[in-house]
């Protein structure tokens, strides 16, 4: 499974470095978003796991159906056979399933296992849904806290986000949950009004959040670069206008963010998109070079 995460990551890197480098819905989509988080390898890889039991046993099933369709059709069988049972076939259609549930139900206890058994938290940050926003409070020595509002269409040039390919239309969003690579956050949504949910596709994470209740989830985000979800609980007319963006920077970078955004979060944003992308360019002014 680390070996599955690591080629997911090498393909994310291979991209290049940009303020886009990151998963995010594309066109035409069928799979999962690529794994940004051990946990989400290990989901994919108990999809991929499932689908040759899900794949053969429809088949199977189809043919079935297609057979007793055409032997058992009234012209070619016009006497019902009265047969009311068969033990050879009852004993194969009980044993059967109950070995293919326990197949699966081993892997995935394997994998609620792991999502349910976080490591030591190295930073604590508090997720509340709004109608129609997200709200943040870093549990830091600082006070950091801010709200992220989906970016609107006229406000990209003040924010500097005029790239609509790491800024996608409704998915871009003002200030975004800024947290380090390589480190495990414990997140803990909740949420003041009604009903949202706290999905990030990449990192395999979907949390209700619920007015009155404060449940808890984690994540290890072991790439960088800015991730999307949205909210996945129907909660009102501006439901799909409420994206979650999460950006996964340097530990150096989030020291620096952290210290800043407890003055000024705005401005602590633009100066850590400024120095991403000052990197981004030095890495392909140096990769121009090499070549």
């Amino acid at each position: 499974m680390t070996n599955k995460l690591s080629a997911g990551l090498a393909a994310l890197v291979s991209l290049g470095a940009s303020p886009a480098l990151a998963a995010q819905p594309v066109d035409w989509q069928l799979g999962f978003q690529p794994a940004a988080t051990e946990i989400m390898a290990q989901i994919r890889g108990f999809e991929t796991y499932t689908l040759w039991f899900i794949v053969p046993i429809t088949l199977f099933v189809l043919a079935l159906l297609v057979y007793a369709m055409v032997k058992f059709r009234a012209g070619a069988n016009p006497t019902p056979s009265k047969t009311s049972h068969n033990s050879l076939i009852e004993v194969i259609w009980t044993l059967g399933p109950v070995v293919i549930l326990l197949a699966i139900a081993i892997p995935s206890f394997n994998l609620l296992t792991a999502q349910y058994s976080p490591p030591e938290a190295d930073y604590t940050v508090k997720a509340t849904g709004y109608q129609w926003y997200w709200g943040y409070e870093y549990q830091t020595e600082g006070e950091v806290s801010f709200d992220s509002l989906m970016l609107q269409e006229s406000d990209r040039a003040d924010y500097g986000k005029e790239d609509v390919a790491a800024y996608p239309r409704l998915l871009a969003v003002d200030n975004e949950f800024v947290v380090p690579v390589g480190k495990t956050v414990r997140l803990l949504v909740t949420a003041a009004d009604v009903l949202h949910a706290f999905a990030m596709p990449a990192f395999g994470v979907k949390m209700d959040a619920v007015p009155g209740r404060l449940n808890e989830t984690w994540f290890k985000a072991e790439a960088e670069g800015l991730y999307y979800g949205q909210c996945s609980e129907l909660c009102g007319k501006d439901h799909a206008y409420m994206p979650i963006a999460i950006r996964v920077v340097s530990q150096d970078q989030f020291d620096a963010w952290l210290t800043a955004a407890a003055d000024d979060v705005e401005a602590a944003n633009r100066n850590l998109v400024a120095a991403i992308e000052a990197d981004a360019k030095s890495v392909d002014v140096a990769a121009n070079d090499q070549n």
